[in-house]
């Protein structure tokens, strides 16, 4: 006998956002023509020209003055070289400046989808058996570029789902690189082999046991600028992208939570930042934290990284190394397991994999738990999000592709004090695309990154055909009993 699966009715369409905080440039000489060009003509005809433009976009964006004055400032350095003294430039001029190395960005104009879900921090104000809740999506845009957009949503004691309006604005999250780095940490763990070896010997020597960013970023333009060899320089350029790869980002409070967008900042996330499973973590003390991990892509290394927040205003982004941080589909488990870090994983690309670890960036190990089994997963099997934990063990979504590289949607049952153990496992899917969902960007896909319990229900966020999201419900008792022939307390 089926399960009976609700579909909601409720879909969550990319919308029409976008972000003025766009830094491009095409190449020094062409800068320095452009500035050159600017600094030609009268501060009249430089206020004529911008005071339009800030008229035109304030409505569009918070903060425009702010976003190109930084524009024009990290070009600093070429005015020196130009013979233009930076500081004995009007406000306007830099303005306009900053506005030729800026450009409007739609964040959400290709999907929206992969979505994740956790109990939003604030319960306050809310009628009995409703839960207010935090989503996440993967937002496409121009060039596939993918960024971490956020919804916030209510779920009622019927269990269903209103999605609460977008703001107006898209905000640019303050970026903070971090003070200090441990030199044995740093490099014992250099992304798992994936920076030349040699290269890292070199740099590591001449640093002191704790060094700062400045330190490494003017030791890495030494030893480029003393030998000319392209692929010798990139690997030194990779040293400081690890570097990049540590930081924290602060959103101003006055921001709706729909206006925070994580972008890719570092180097090793310029072709996009991919599928954040979000979590609900419990600390030994019982205090709250919230964890994602996402991956990180540079158009060519896969890199997976670790988000952390405990109020979505803050974040600190970190990678995750070890012989284990290989690939995609990273779910850390919502509390520690007989003391240590698990994480599912999908290490080798085919097979579902569990992780301990004492070190929540550091992942050694895997042990296999799963690979396909059933015709609609023999392609690949993974993980749709981090476990849930039940009275009769951990709730796993997976995700399985099959014929006709269709993505279904199936459930498995951990032992709690032993997830290594599987106790049960639909032998069909819980969710496959149907006729109105197959179509879409990647047709014949449905995806999640997170679930949650409600009220006895599982609900189930899950991406459309890489277009859009929506959700769907089931009966945790139910499902239990399909599962493990018991029923939930």
């Amino acid at each position: 006998m089926r399960l009976t699966i609700e579909r909601k009715n409720v879909k969550v369409y990319p919308d029409a956002k976008r972000v003025i905080a766009r830094f491009f440039f095409n190449g020094e000489e062409r800068a320095k023509q452009v500035i050159q060009r600017v600094m030609e003509i009268s501060e009249k005809r430089v206020f004529d020209t911008i005071s339009p433009i800030l008229q035109e976009y304030s409505n569009r964006h918070r903060n425009i003055t702010k976003v190109l004055y930084r524009h024009c400032n990290r070009l600093k350095y070429l005015f020196s070289e130009i013979g233009i003294d930076y500081e004995q430039l009007s406000s306007y001029r830099k303005l306009l400046i900053g506005s030729f190395f800026t450009h409007e960005y739609s964040i959400e104009s290709a999907a929206f989808f992969n979505p994740s879900m956790v109990e939003d921090p604030d319960q306050t104000e809310l009628e009995e058996g409703q839960k207010r809740v935090i989503m996440s999506f993967r937002a496409v845009g121009e060039g596939h570029i993918s960024s971490i957009a956020f919804r916030k949503a209510l779920l009622d004691k019927d269990h269903n789902i209103s999605v609460i309006p977008v703001g107006n604005y898209v905000d640019e999250a303050d970026i903070i690189h971090s003070a200090t780095y441990e030199k044995k940490i740093f490099f014992d763990n250099a992304f798992s082999g994936q920076i030349e070896e040699r290269v890292l010997k070199e740099v590591e020597e001449q640093l002191d046991e704790r060094f700062d960013y400045n330190i490494l970023k003017k030791l890495v333009f030494n030893k480029k600028k003393s030998q000319s060899d392209e692929a010798t320089n990139i690997e030194y350029e990779k040293v400081l992208w690890l570097a990049d790869s540590y930081y924290e980002i602060a959103f101003s409070l006055d921001t709706d939570i729909s206006d925070r967008v994580i972008f890719p900042i570092s180097e090793f996330e310029r072709k996009g930042i991919e599928d954040a499973r979000f979590v609900r973590f419990t600390e030994d003390d019982g205090s709250i934290v919230y964890f994602a991990t996402y991956t990180a892509y540079d158009g060519e290394i896969i890199v997976p990284k670790l988000l952390k927040t405990k109020d979505f205003y803050s974040f600190k982004i970190m990678p995750l190394y070890g012989a284990g941080a290989q690939n995609k589909n990273f779910a850390l488990f919502p509390r520690k397991i007989n003391g240590k870090f698990a994480m599912a994983s999908r290490n080798d690309g085919w097979n579902n994999y569990i992780m301990y670890s004492n070190n929540i960036n550091l992942w050694e190990n895997p042990i296999q738990i799963q690979a396909p089994k059933y015709p609609w997963e023999f392609v690949q099997v993974g993980n749709c999000g981090s476990p849930i934990e039940t009275a009769y063990g951990w709730l796993l979504l997976t995700h399985g592709v099959g014929p006709m590289r269709r993505y279904c949607i199936g459930v498995s049952l951990l032992q709690l004090d032993d997830p290594s153990i599987e106790i049960g496992h639909l032998d069909e899917p819980l969710l496959i695309p149907n006729k109105d969902e197959r179509e879409g960007y990647v047709p014949n896909v449905l995806y999640s990154c997170g679930s949650m319990v409600h009220n006895g229900q599982l609900i189930i966020p899950y991406g459309l055909s890489d277009y859009c999201s929506s959700f769907a419900a089931v009966d945790l008792n139910a499902l239990l009993d399909k599962l493990y022939n018991k029923t939930s307390p």
